[in-house]
């Protein structure tokens, strides 16, 4: 967007650009979101950042009225798969808090100082910076949500002492870190205190479909799911997890709520990032149904299930093992293959609400795991090679890969085709563009999808004067949001249930 596209939008207050980008304004020295219901300010005195850090570095702090920190991410960081992109994706996930700047420049291949001179240049700051900003957005969301600590949320945040904590929050905020909690419009309950409970804002619509997807996919010990919720155990870089996510479509707002039962609280930055990426809650509804509602195949589907988002990934190294036992065989029987799988995993240090395993981890599976596998020999062969090099380090895959570095990775495996790097890039990367061509479950959904053709034009599955690609480029760059709607095509027009087990390559 250039500069006047920007302005027309927050002229208009339009929601749908929170989080998108910063408007920054030098007569009152604050930054708001697009849709703050301030005046809107001459154009000569606005500066837009595409980062709240750049306009934090910039002198600007953050508007009291419209917070802007409380919106949704930007879905730029899936679809960039530049430097500032996979810098992004790390930097949310908390590798700055763990292993400095530095250990985020070692994972994208540069320099610490080529690192800053990009990312300053690219987004307006550096990655301390960055994590800075990321840091006071967890700490805000947790004064106005929860009844914690002040210490416990200034180390749950990823600072390194109160102190810091409370400077970076009047200099962001402009208000102490008790005058935030004050602002908070509903206090949480004391007796929670052994659990955390925050909302999850979320661009609209959103299509709780991606709830049954998860569902059906649960593996019982691990992960438990309905239409409206989806609860897990997993293991973080300090310690196991436990948390559940539900949706109330009847509540005003229709809140997506997650309740975290047990975490440390240094992961907690990882946790609150990974869960927003399982269910692609920065995501922009509108643009991507918007385009994919242009392509004949698909305008049904959209317009009878807006807002559908693609699941993202836990942990990587899971879902690259979870794809590989997936392949060529259906939902239900890939199911039945992970649950005899999670016996090799270890028992959860904090279970509760049915869930007391974690996954097995690739040593575990490179070790004896791989025993408790059915099925084609060489196949198992192949999750045990891909296992043995997860836990020797050999191969090392992630939030902070691109598409092509991906493939150089993957590839080379045995039993890795396209397929299964497209899906892990789908799922771990956030990748919008991928298009599985080949996958039985897509094909189906094509053809689910001719009959609704058929009766709109009169006979076969073109528009007048439209020849669609097989590939479906027209709707790029949301391929993979088409794909998630073939998914459901081929699914429903299999039951009346919809997300149900259809035979495909995997979709796990």
């Amino acid at each position: 967007m250039d500069f006047w596209q920007r302005y027309r939008a927050i002229d208009a207050r339009d929601t749908r650009f929170d989080g998108q980008f910063y408007t920054a304004v030098r007569t009152t020295g604050i930054y708001c979101r697009p849709s703050c219901p301030a005046r809107t300010p001459k154009a000569v005195n606005v500066t837009f950042y595409e980062t709240s850090a750049a306009a934090h570095d910039a002198g600007y702090r953050a508007c009291k009225r419209c917070l802007p920190e409380a919106v949704p991410g930007t879905p730029a960081w899936n679809i960039r798969q530049d430097l500032a992109g996979r810098a992004m994706r790390l930097i949310n996930d908390g590798v700055i808090n763990r292993d400095g700047v530095e250990g985020l420049a070692a994972r994208l291949g540069y320099s610490s100082r080529q690192l800053n001179r990009i990312l300053s240049h690219e987004l307006g700051a550096g990655p301390l910076s960055l994590a800075r900003a990321s840091r006071a957005q967890t700490a805000r969301t947790l004064l106005v949500s929860t009844a914690m600590k002040l210490a416990d949320i200034a180390f749950a945040s990823g600072f390194s002492s109160v102190r810091q904590f409370n400077d970076t929050m009047v200099e962001v905020f402009a208000m102490t870190p008790t005058a935030l909690r004050a602002t908070a419009r509903h206090h949480r309950s004391p007796a929670a205190a052994t659990s955390l409970t925050l909302s999850l804002p979320y661009r609209e619509p959103f299509d709780p479909g991606i709830f049954s997807f998860l569902a059906v996919r649960a593996i019982p010990g691990i992960e438990a799911g309905t239409p409206t919720s989806y609860a897990r155990s997993l293991q973080l870089p300090h310690g196991d997890a436990r948390f559940s996510v539900t949706y109330d479509d009847g509540a005003p707002g229709r809140p997506l709520t997650l309740t975290i039962g047990a975490v440390d609280l240094r992961d907690l930055p990882a946790l609150l990032s990974r869960v927003r990426r399982l269910f692609d809650l920065d995501a922009d509804p509108v643009a991507i149904d918007s385009a994919l509602s242009q392509e004949p195949r698909l305008a049904a589907s959209v317009a009878s299930a807006p807002g559908i988002r693609m699941p993202g990934a836990l942990d990587p190294q899971e879902l690259l093992i979870r794809a590989m036992i997936g392949q060529q065989i259906t939902v239900a029987a890939a199911r039945t293959a992970l649950t005899q799988l999670a016996a090799a995993g270890s028992p959860s240090a904090v279970p509760g609400e049915g869930l007391d395993r974690l996954f097995p981890t690739a040593a575990e599976i490179a070790e004896t795991g791989y025993t408790l596998l059915r099925g084609p020999q060489r196949r198992i062969d192949a999750i045990r090679s891909a296992a043995s090099a997860l836990a020797g380090g050999q191969l090392d895959f992630g939030y902070g890969d691109d598409l092509p570095g991906l493939g150089a990775k993957l590839l080379p495996l045995p039993g890795v085709g396209p397929w299964t790097v497209g899906y892990v890039a789908m799922r771990v990367l956030g990748a919008p563009d991928v298009f599985l061509a080949n996958d039985a479950a897509v094909r189906n959904g094509i053809r689910a999808l001719a009959p609704a053709l058929t009766n709109q034009y009169g006979g076969g599955v073109e528009a007048p004067g439209v020849t669609p690609s097989p590939d479906f480029r027209e709707v790029s760059p949301w391929r993979s949001y088409a794909t998630m709607h073939l998914w459901r095509a081929a699914a429903e027009s299999k039951s009346s249930k919809p997300i149900q087990a259809v035979p495909e390559k995997a979709m796990l």
